[in-house]
């Protein structure tokens, strides 16, 4: 494998970017666990401030630009429903299960991106791809199996229904990804936050006054409770500003295989804010899924071959177009002159008839 290839500075950042993102969704999850052990259950008011806060940042910067919408609105209505569902199950699952179990089971959407994007998208992936893919998942199954040793996914109230409903709500997720991909290859970033933080603020504002009005009556807000909502939020903003960055550079699936240390970053919370510990294989695991993201991230050479190809093809197309124009232009000219030169010659012996008559 040539190291050159993989050591980029895109790559680089391509990395950083991930892991900066894998942290605000471990504090997302941190704070929803925190919050459901003071039995605080209301998984669409947590993300109701986030999507508020999404329509009024880049909703003025939308409407500063003065720029016309590049997308369908309706579009994003279905994107808003489905991405608030997302959130909604996953938040929701921490009630039933683990913050681990939670944490493990959403790496479901990395074989639903793939499907999707293939399908979808029509993205090709390359061998190597594939092969960081999986070094990715083999480092998640060691995980797997030392919370199955250490009886971990044996806590919460009801985990069987908690993993059912994560699965569900990573496979949402891969859709609001690879949706998210599209619009913002295709639309603009600006335009697919505000109008996601519009509706998404809607369909919660209505999914609140259907389901959580009485759990919110219900909540004694005090710093406790009101820190982990707005930190929460705040989280959650970041992320979503963050991602269509990502998206941008590498697509839904570099996104969703950087957010895999996230498992990795919980149980660092596990160590140092529950005081518990954890095996080994976690970090053999953590360094599996360094080496996929770096496998998968780097730059295929044959990809950087097409695209010089691509470039010396189209060079060599406006050559042959300048000089087939060029060859026409003279044509015309020539022709030109030789039509000019008739008409003189024709116009001369006119008038030397004339003068004989």
């Amino acid at each position: 494998m040539n190291m050159k290839g993989i050591w980029t500075k895109q790559t680089l950042i391509n990395l950083l970017l991930g892991q900066f993102l894998s942290l605000l969704i471990t504090a997302t999850g941190f704070l929803s666990s925190e919050l459901a052990r003071k039995g605080i259950n209301a998984p669409t008011s947590q993300s109701f401030l986030n999507y508020v806060l999404l329509a009024l940042f880049y909703g003025v910067l939308m409407i500063y630009r003065q720029e016309g919408i590049k997308a369908k609105w309706y579009f994003y209505v279905l994107l808003g429903i489905v991405d608030v569902e997302a959130n909604f199950l996953v938040v929701k699952a921490y009630q039933y299960t683990s913050l681990t179990s939670v944490m493990l089971l959403d790496c479901w959407a990395i074989p639903c991106v793939l499907l999707f994007t293939w399908f979808f998208l029509k993205t090709k992936y390359r061998p190597r791809k594939l092969v960081g893919v999986a070094i990715c998942i083999a480092g998640l199954v060691l995980v797997i199996f030392s919370d199955v040793h250490a009886a971990d996914r044996s806590s919460g109230s009801n985990p069987i229904k908690g993993d059912i409903i994560v699965i569900a709500g990573a496979t949402l997720y891969a859709v609001s990804n690879v949706s998210e991909e599209f619009f913002v290859k295709s639309a603009d970033m600006v335009e697919l936050m505000a109008f996601l933080g519009l509706f998404g603020a809607i369909v919660s504002g209505c999914q609140i006054g259907i389901l959580e009005r009485n759990e919110l009556r219900s909540i004694h807000w005090s710093a406790g409770a009101a820190l982990p909502f707005v930190g929460f939020s705040l989280a959650m903003f970041l992320f979503y500003s963050f991602v269509p960055v990502l998206l941008k550079r590498s697509g839904a699936t570099m996104l969703n295989l950087a957010l895999l240390t996230s498992d990795m970053w919980a149980v660092v919370i596990r160590i140092f804010v529950y005081h518990q510990k954890v095996d080994w294989i976690y970090f053999v695991a953590f360094a599996a899924v360094a080496v996929g993201l770096l496998v998968y991230s780097g730059r295929d050479k044959v990809d950087k071959n097409v695209a010089d190809e691509g470039i010396v093809r189209s060079k060599r197309f406006d050559e042959e177009t300048g000089l087939d124009n060029s060859a026409r232009k003279d044509a015309i000219e020539s022709s030109r002159t030789e039509e000019n030169r008739q008409s003189f010659d024709a116009e001369t012996e006119l008038g030397i008839q004339f003068q004989g008559r």
